[in-house]
Order: C-alpha cells, then structure tokens, then sequence
C-alpha cells in the first residue's frame, strides 16, 4: 500500500472513530465505567488476545459486574457475574437478545442461519429449525438409538488400538459429528472417510482461528483484513465447505420425494418448493440460509461437545480416584448393560461428573456475542441500543459466591452431603435467554451416553513415560477452549 492510501486509510479510522465515540457520548448519565481507551486501539493494550476472557475478568474486579471496554473503535459492554447475566439475559431478555454486526462473520456467513442472524430471518430460520430437528427425533428415543449406535463404533474405535496411545480429537470430532450428520444428510461417515475428515477439520481450523488474535484484529480493524492471515484461510475453508454443502443440495434434489422426506436437508428444500409457490422473492428459504444453517448445525453440533468430551478424558487421567468412583458407580448400577438415557437419574456422581466437566472446561467463555435491541438500564447503568454485549460465561462459570472451589475440578459441586444430584442456577454452558443454545437436549444426551459408555468399558491413562502430574490442563486459543492436544491409553476393562 502507497503512502498516500495509507494516510487516507489512518484518516478514515480516525473519523470512525470519533462517529462511534459521539454515539457513545450521549447526553444520558450513568453510562458504564471502564479503562480510558486510547486514540484507535481503544483499550487493546490491556487485553490478552489469546485468552481475552481472563482480562475481562479481572478488569471486572476493578470497574464492576457491568463495564464498558474498546476494542479498537468497537465499544463493549462486558457483564460479569452470574447475577448480571442472568438479569440481562434471562429478566431482560428481549432487550439482550440482538446479535452485533461482526466482520468476520459478514464475510463467511452474511447474518443468514440462526447462530448470528438478526430479526425476522433469525426467528423463522430457528423455527424451522427446531420444528424440523423434533421431527427428526432430536431429544427423543429415535435419537438416543443414534448415539447408542454411534457409541458402538466409537469403542470399537478406541479398541482397534489395543491400549497403545493415540490422539483423540479427529475420533471424538467424527462420533459426535456423525449424530448430527445423520439427522442432515440421512447417512453416517466411517472415521477414516477422506472426505469427512477434511470436513471436520475445516469446521475445527474455522473456530479455532475465529477466536485468534489475527481475526481479532481483523473484527476491529475491517480494512486491514488484507494483512490477515487467519481471514485468508477463514475465507478459503469456507469455501471449500460451501462446496461441499452445494454438491449434497444437488444431490438431494435428484431424490427429492415430498412424502419420503429423509432428512433435514430435504425438508428445507421442500419447503424452499412450497415458499417459491407462494411468492417469487422466498425471503428466507433460499440457498444462503440453507447452508448457513447446515454451517451452524456442523460447528455447533459437533465442536462443542466433543471438546467437553475430550476435557472428560484428559480430567478422568489427571483425576484417576475420580475415574475410578464413576466406574464403581455404572458397575454398580447398570453392570455390563449398555448405558440408556434412563440410567442418569440412577447415576448422580457419574452425572455430578459430567457437569463439572462442562462447568470446568468452560467449553465457549466469552459466549457469543449479544447486542441490545432497545435503549436499556442494567445495575443502574444506561446502555443504548445497538451496543456491543459480552455477557462472559468465564465469570458465572467461575463466580466466587457460587461455587465452592471455582477453579478447581470438584464434582461435590453437583452433590449434596447425601449424594445425591443438584442442578446449580450458576450451571449456564449452553447460555441463557433468547439465544440460549438451540441444540442442548441433544448435546447433553450425546454427553452423558458417550462418557458413561467409554467409562463402562475402558480406564483410561496417560501415555507411557507420563504421569498423571504431566498433564497439561491449560485451554487452547480459539473461540471455544479445548484442552491441548494429548495422546492417552484406552485400557480395557476385565
């Protein structure tokens, strides 16, 4: 870039910014507090872009559950706390329940889908979409079946390595995602599919990269986005998977039967028919939306629970006591039996267990982001409509007057002094509110007949020549947190 463009681009930040700080500055009072942002980068120099939930959280211990931050001309306010969270998402619910325009997703997804849309599109697209994953059995027996099936294959996987040590993540990637792949396309991969494992990887590399300093900085600075690597290959995986999607529309649409509907695929595209029938333009079910959501479906509906999986694993080998209290139980319990959704009630510290993992592993931290949809009081404080919102699941997650150990793995949190299972209000790792995670029944099924099934039938260890104090519990960078990569022993159990 010439020195002349390169002056026009500093002239045109500086406007924007001084536009975005007059619609900050407003006549109303009581506006959040926050550190003094600087010309530009606003408070960028405070924050750790690789793990920016951390400093939002200690900046709250200073300014407060509810405080305002600049993330180079983008002004946040973050809500820190299970008790801010909950009045702004859940008591307040309509007025937190609008989605910010985010660049990186303006440039992969457009707003359609469910997960980043706004208004009209947002509520039809997540009706259609819960109505047809219900139709497709999401939460109910036939989909319990899936994942019991899926489970078969998943302990043949790990059995195939006959306790010597391997790396789980494309494995767990794979058995989560089929479920979700099946209720799409009507079909199940086999873990070693070529074209599969390309899929799961471009999903994985998208949201690690999603949450890394490079694309960070493309969010606050757009028209840098030529200098950003993470965006180039964002954009290229993006495309790659579009080209995926676009060839199994076609394909479906040969075999299109309007009373054989086989998958969720197929009904969107009959309803696509239905809509054209009744008016030209077809607002909302067009080929944009359609692999929007279908994008929305493959990330949500496999990244998140398979990282809570592999966190699962990797605390059942630093925490071998705890390992061993959860097999005693299913032993106990269900005995050599395959483990069904009706064994959880019977089986509190296995399930105490599993939400401790979820609340531990803090799977998505920073959430997603919200926006206001009107002008809004929170903690007394004015926040106009259309501000940036982090409601920062780190926080609740970690809230020191809810949890006992917060930063320790501690089942008991989940127990009472008898044993037997508690919910906790604090427990929110699907969200809450409007925007609350569309997909929990089913990841919560898929958690508890995945672990319970691979705990019921291996132990599980650190590689030889590690123990159990080597392992590593710092999260990876991404927009959600797995644990680092780490090769562990599947031992069969007699």
């Amino acid at each position: 870039m010439n020195p002349v463009s390169l002056l026009l681009l500093f002239v045109l930040s500086v406007a924007f910014f001084l536009k975005r700080g007059n619609f900050w500055n407003t006549s109303k009072k009581n506006l959040p507090p926050g550190p003094r942002p600087w010309p530009l980068i606003g408070n960028l120099h405070l924050v750790d872009l690789k793990r920016p939930y951390r400093t939002l959280s200690q900046l709250s211990k200073q300014y407060g559950p509810v405080f305002s931050i600049q993330m180079g001309v983008q002004k946040m306010v973050v809500l820190t706390g299970y008790e801010t969270v909950k009045e702004a998402l859940v008591n307040q619910a309509d007025a937190f329940a609008g989605r910010p325009i985010i660049p990186i997703i303006e440039r992969t997804l457009k707003s359609y889908g469910v997960v980043f849309s706004h208004g009209e599109n947002w509520k039809v697209m997540r009706r259609f979409m819960l109505t047809t994953l219900r139709d497709y059995g999401m939460g109910r027996k036939t989909t319990e079946d899936r994942i019991v099936e899926e489970c078969h294959f998943l302990i043949q996987k790990f059995e195939s390595y006959k306790g010597k040590p391997f790396e789980t993540t494309v494995i767990m990637n794979a058995a989560v995602a089929n479920v979700i792949v099946f209720i799409l396309l009507g079909k199940r991969y086999d873990y070693e599919d070529p074209t599969f494992v390309r899929l799961l990887n471009l999903v994985n590399e998208n949201i690690r990269l999603a949450g890394s300093p490079s694309v960070t900085l493309f969010n606050m600075f757009p028209a840098l986005g030529f200098l950003s690597g993470g965006l180039n290959t964002v954009l290229k995986n993006r495309k790659e998977l579009r080209a995926f999607i676009q060839a199994t529309f076609i394909e479906h649409l040969k075999h299109l039967d309007l009373n054989d509907q086989r998958s969720f695929i197929d009904s969107f595209l009959i309803q696509q028919q239905e809509e054209k029938k009744k008016s030209k333009s077809n607002e909302f079910f067009h080929n944009e939306n359609l692999l929007a959501v279908v994008n929305n479906l493959f990330g949500a509906g496999m990244e998140t629970t398979s990282t809570t999986l592999r966190w699962g694993l990797l605390l059942m080998m630093k925490y071998p006591e705890i390992q061993n209290k959860v097999q005693e139980e299913i032993t106990k319990v269900i005995g050599s039996a395959q483990p069904q959704i009706e064994h959880r009630s019977k089986l509190p510290y296995t399930e105490a267990v599993i939400h401790e993992v979820q609340r531990f592993g803090n799977i998505v931290p920073m959430n997603l982001p919200h926006a206001t949809t009107v002008d809004v009081t929170l903690n007394g404080y004015f926040i106009p409509k259309g501000t940036h919102i982090v409601p920062l699941l780190y926080s609740v997650l970690c809230d020191e007057s809810q949890w006992e150990k917060p930063h320790q793995f501690y089942p008991e949190h989940f127990l009472d002094p008898e044993g037997k299972f508690v919910k906790r209000d604090a427990f929110l790792p699907f969200s809450a509110g409007r925007r609350v995670c569309a997909g929990e029944t089913l990841a919560k099924m898929e958690l508890f007949l995945f672990f319970t099934s691979l705990l019921q039938r291996f132990t599980f260890q650190p590689a030889p020549g590690m123990s159990k104090e080597d392992l590593d519990l710092t999260p990876a960078v991404g927009l959600t947190t797995p644990p680092m990569a780490y090769d562990l022993c599947a031992l069969p159990r007699s």
